[in-house]
């Protein structure tokens, strides 16, 4: 048997990350496809409105878009439903904001949060607080900068009674600010889509889960029956393990996508590198062996490949050079697929790698951050820190 010297060793091996890509690039096609944009419903004529209670904790919003995000969902055609504002401990002029909302429309009802309890993250420990000043059927989680659409509540409500969804959440359509966003925003949206693709967190008899905090609704007698946001009082990202839960209690989740809700997720670079070294970690479920397998592979399938064809194409090697530039081809239409479902900016679709090693970055500070107890950081408030409420890491 002749031996393979290391050259074709090599082309063999850049020719398998080649085959790869294009399996990710078919999965990703098929993945889109399956995809559903939830359609806005414009039947103002209903009766029997079933009681939605709209829970949102705000901490330090007042130079996002609070104001035009609470406005906006107290602009609903669907009238049975009360609005609960948790202002969780701010320090700048969120509170503010909201007494003058208020004065607008006293459907709206501002709360102010107490500091988290023992072994309870802040976004759970707000949620709850929420909750509990809550009379809805419905309970509907929302973050504090989503825009909603006038028919917003008109059209859950209806879809999800319809088809008898125990849990209904939704990936509202995001707007891409500055470079960074655009450049890593759609490489994030891309991980999500493989690690749990729509079709099979709907499909009941598949363990794949997902669950969007930016708008989740539950049925009442539901959360109330999995202990409320108590289950989740030490999630960072609560609402991948309420997903988690509802799906093992075999409740009817539903996940869409919906265009008639908006958000901007993270403004500019600081933002997206403190905020996703919060959640990185975690959504690896704090495996260390995870972490390290993923990175390892996003290094050496994604963020080496198009440098390695550069250095190769230099030196004139056209043999290792070719596969190479075929996985970079087969990687920037991935991204320019994803782009154009997604309202982004094909332009960054050959950016990608950059992206992916962005995205290595974050989540070795994510890592880092948790393990060293040093903990991470997000509107001024440390989590995770040694001597605090500390994760599962195996």
């Amino acid at each position: 048997m002749p031996e393979i010297s290391f050259q074709n060793f090599l082309a063999i091996f850049f020719w398998s990350i080649a085959v790869l890509w294009l399996a990710g690039l078919l999965w990703t096609i098929y993945c889109l496809q399956k995809q559903k944009n939830l359609e806005i419903e414009k039947n103002e004529n209903q009766t029997n409105q079933t009681s939605v209670s709209i829970l949102v904790p705000a901490r330090n919003e007042a130079l996002r878009v609070l104001e035009k995000s609470i406005s906006s969902m107290l602009d609903q055609t669907y009238k049975n439903y009360e609005l609960i504002v948790l202002n969780d401990r701010s320090t700048d002029d969120t509170q503010k904001i909201l007494e003058k909302l208020k004065t607008q429309n006293p459907k709206l009802k501002i709360i102010e949060g107490r500091e988290p309890e023992k072994d309870w993250l802040g976004k759970p420990h707000a949620l709850q607080q929420a909750f509990e000043h809550s009379g809805g059927e419905w309970i509907l989680t929302a973050d504090a900068d989503i825009i909603f659409a006038p028919e917003t509540l008109q059209t859950v409500v209806s879809y999800a009674e319809k088809n008898d969804f125990d849990a209904l959440t939704l990936i509202p359509k995001q707007i891409f600010g500055s470079f960074w966003e655009k450049l890593f925003m759609p490489v994030f949206g891309w991980f999500c889509l493989l690690a749990m693709p729509l079709h099979r967190v709907n499909d009941r008899n598949r363990k794949e889960s997902m669950g969007i905090g930016n708008f989740f609704m539950f049925r009442r007698a539901g959360l109330e029956k999995i202990g409320g946001f108590e289950s989740v009082k030490s999630e960072v990202a609560e609402d991948l393990k309420l997903a988690e839960i509802l799906k093992n209690e075999k409740c009817k989740l539903r996940i869409d996508y919906a265009e008639f809700i908006e958000t901007r997720m993270y403004s500019g670079f600081g933002e997206i590198w403190e905020g996703f070294t919060k959640n990185l970690f975690s959504g690896m479920k704090f495996s260390i062996a995870k972490t390290v397998f993923g990175s390892f592979s996003i290094l050496i399938f994604g963020v080496l490949p198009p440098i390695l064809a550069i250095i190769f194409l230099l030196s004139k090697n056209f043999s290792l050079f070719m596969p190479l530039f075929i996985t970079y081809f087969f990687q920037t239409l991935i991204f320019v697929y994803i782009n154009l479902k997604w309202r982004g900016n094909i332009f960054y679709a050959f950016l990608a790698p950059l992206g992916l090693a962005l995205f290595l970055a974050i989540l070795a500070n994510s890592t880092v951050k948790v393990l060293s107890g040093k903990g991470v950081t997000w509107k001024g408030r440390t989590i995770y820190e040694k001597g605090g409420t500390r994760p599962p890491v195996n």
